[in-house]
């Protein structure tokens, strides 16, 4: 049975030294650290790795997440993979859990989360499954 839920979070981003992608080329390298509140009560550590192209408005992002927090009265852990593409000014986001990343009470976690960001306040929205 897939569950629902939905909530805000806050965000600190700290740069990181860009990271060396060969013949001079850059990424970008970025920590958030996350707190979330809502039905998913966390904290998260992320590593951010993003480069944009020569078009403007076009590049993407990759990113590990680790949370830890309470979901459904369980706690635990997990990992959560991102994948952010922008075509041209057109965002398109892919964050789910890493299969098996559960420990402790989060151990079988499956979902998917989307952000949005409005006026500056970041919402999630989780669906999820436990095995």
């Amino acid at each position: 049975m897939t569950h629902q839920a939905k909530g805000t979070f806050e965000v600190k981003r700290s740069a990181e030294p860009a990271l060396d992608m060969g013949e001079g080329v850059e990424a970008g390298h970025f920590r958030f650290d996350k707190t979330f509140d809502g039905p998913l009560t966390a904290t998260s550590v992320v590593h951010m790795m993003a480069a944009m192209t020569d078009t403007p408005g076009s590049g993407a992002y990759v990113a590990i997440e680790r949370l830890r927090g309470t979901l459904d009265g369980r706690s635990g852990t997990c990992l959560f993979a991102h994948l952010g593409v922008m075509e041209k000014g057109t965002p398109s986001l892919q964050l789910a859990v890493v299969p098996d990343s559960g420990s402790d009470g989060f151990e079988g976690l499956r979902g998917r989360m989307a952000i949005d960001i409005v006026d500056g306040q970041h919402f999630y929205t989780l669906d999820y499954a436990w095995e």
